[in-house]
């Protein structure tokens, strides 16, 4: 039995067709930048911003006053040497609390969560609940190294132990209104 062969025209047809459908202007990028987008004749609207460490911050320390930030984590000075890995914070900010004695801090390193606390965002709700988890049960145990943890959306909130129960609760109302 023979297999069939294609003709030499029948396969510049076929190549014809397949490259016909991707020639022409790229209608994408001949778009505005802020146009939206259609699927099925359903208009669709630009992708929101993806909120940032600083984002949350800012919101963050419009309710809490006593709070100040203190320093942006990047690729180069993360002790933790997590920022962008994969299930990781993508962005992280550093901040202290007026209402926090230095001199009281086991760990008064610049950065540390001692003196006010981190925000740490995350690509998923899941990974920041996976980080905060990860935290409390590695500081179960170690008094010095407790902290208050909330999670809003993808962000992580990490404050001092060292402000007490009710000083603690402002960062949680304020991270409530951030997810």
């Amino acid at each position: 039995m023979r297999k069939p062969v294609l003709s030499a025209a029948a396969l510049v047809i076929v190549l014809a067709a397949t490259t016909a459908c991707g020639s022409g202007s790229d209608q994408k990028n001949d778009q505005p930048k802020n146009a939206t987008t259609a699927t099925a004749g359903v208009p669709t609207e630009p992708t929101a911003k993806e909120l940032t460490a600083g984002d949350a911050f800012k919101a963050l320390s419009d309710k809490v006053a006593s709070a100040k930030l203190s320093g942006v984590v990047t690729e180069d000075n993360d002790p933790n040497h997590l920022l962008g890995r994969p299930h990781q914070y993508t962005s992280k900010v550093t901040f202290t609390d007026a209402r926090i004695k230095v001199d009281d801090v086991a760990d008064a390193e610049p950065g540390s969560v001692g003196l006010g606390g981190a925000i740490e965002v995350f690509t998923t709700t899941a990974d920041a609940q996976a980080r905060a988890d990860y935290i409390q049960n590695v500081t179960k145990g170690m008094p010095v190294l407790a902290e208050y943890d909330f999670v809003s959306g993808t962000a992580l909130i990490r404050v001092s132990h060292y402000l007490t129960p009710t000083q603690a609760a402002d960062y949680k109302t304020a991270a409530a209104t951030l997810g």
